[in-house]
């Protein structure tokens, strides 16, 4: 059904040419041509002397990790056992950080545990669940104390028609992405450090009006309005509140609870279309963007930034 919607929304869009991606050569030369280059080139080799380029441009340390970044910082990743949130507690991990994972599925939670290594205490905890979120409270309490970070990604998406929506798929992306997100929030803000941070990850949807979407997109609005407020009052602790808002990601459930095999090969195929970057984007970009948002950007709060390949910018291709 999702796949049918966006196919009727790509059928009143312009087609528009595809333009000819530059190489990293080509990107370097023209940063060559432009004024003070040698004072540029030397802070390019400065800045980036041991990074790598990846198929996406993307620039990664040769060693596959970074470093002690995060060491001694404690977080939190709700929703990190698969998809963007393990991608965060992955690159949290390898900065060195004591890092507690949530997730419902058991089989996605020993995924994980194996993937992170034996340092990562893996919880399982249903962030619908206000029974699960006061003994989370607890456990997040024993095992790390005051953290530096909380990280709240999970979410659920389901495509219906308006005229289809049920009161139980209604209540059950509202449980989860706006009224879980919000109470385990409220739980766990006690124990976040003065100048610590919280990240939503929230969705492109939460102001668009595709069909279909209309709980989906309302859920994650609410959490956008939410995010905003928390960030005002949490000035007097020193604690920043941020957003990330994905566009397609290529995560294991395309980000549609219940889709087959096929239809997640059809929605990618869509996302690959309508996006002005012509790709999806990969957990680990959104992953960068979060940890930006909770360690780098320490004069931002109530802010979001749309990781989407400029779906959510109305770009258009150079013409010619």
């Amino acid at each position: 059904m999702g796949t049918l919607l966006f196919c009727l929304y790509l059928r009143n869009r312009k087609c528009l040419p595809k333009v000819r991606p530059r190489t990293p050569e080509q990107v370097s030369r023209r940063t060559v041509k432009l004024p003070m280059a040698p004072f540029f080139a030397q802070k390019k080799a400065i800045a980036f002397g041991d990074f790598k380029q990846t198929d996406h441009g993307a620039p990664r340390r040769r060693t596959g990790k970074i470093m002690s970044r995060y060491q001694g910082k404690k977080a939190v990743v709700i929703g990190g056992t698969h998809g963007m949130g393990l991608a965060v507690a992955q690159a949290l991990v390898e900065g060195g950080a004591e890092v507690l994972i949530t997730g419902r599925n058991e089989k996605n939670i020993a995924g994980a545990r194996q993937t992170l290594g034996g340092s990562v205490h893996a919880v399982r905890s249903d962030i619908a669940s206000t029974g699960d979120i006061a003994a989370l409270n607890a456990e997040v309490e024993q095992k790390l104390g005051k953290i530096d970070f909380l990280h709240v990604n999970a979410g659920v998406s389901e495509l219906e028609p308006f005229d289809q929506v049920t009161e139980a798929s209604y209540d059950r992306q509202f449980n989860i992405n706006t009224r879980g997100a919000f109470f385990t929030t409220q739980r766990l803000v006690p124990l976040i450090k003065e100048g610590g941070a919280i990240v939503f990850t929230s969705s492109i949807a939460e102001d668009s009006g595709i069909a279909g979407m209309a709980v989906y997109s309302a859920s994650k609005a609410a959490l956008r309005a939410f995010g905003r407020v928390l960030a005002s009052e949490l000035l007097p602790l020193k604690i920043r509140v941020n957003v990330v808002s994905p566009g397609f990601i290529d995560t294991p459930t395309m980000g549609v609870a219940g889709a087959s095999a096929e239809e997640r090969a059809a929605f990618m195929k869509v996302g690959d279309e309508v996006t002005p970057m012509k790709r999806h984007g990969t957990p680990e970009e959104v992953a960068r963007a979060v940890l930006f948002l909770g360690f780098d950007a320490t004069f931002t709060t109530g802010e979001r930034i749309k990781v989407d390949g400029g779906l959510g910018q109305d770009l258009s291709p150079a013409m010619g």
